[in-house]
């Protein structure tokens, strides 16, 4: 199992995007929040739209989980 978290600000293509605790580009503690641990990455960005629905645009980043990642 695997930690993920959630970049709570916005990319420049509207994307909110899943990180791995280890990612080199894992947002700053305040700009982050915490999703939990699990097997898969699609299980973390399942987690953080059923969080936050009217986010549309959530990705996994295409750095630290590129299976995930689809824009």
């Amino acid at each position: 199992m695997a930690d993920y978290y959630l970049n709570q600000n916005k990319q420049a293509n509207g994307d909110y995007e899943v990180h791995l605790s280890t990612c080199s580009f894992l947002p700053d503690q305040s700009n982050r929040e915490y999703l939990g641990a699990f097997d898969h990455c699609w299980q973390a960005v399942s987690e953080a739209k059923r969080r936050h629905p009217t986010w549309h645009r959530i990705n996994g980043c295409y750095y630290c989980i590129p299976s995930c990642h689809t824009t």
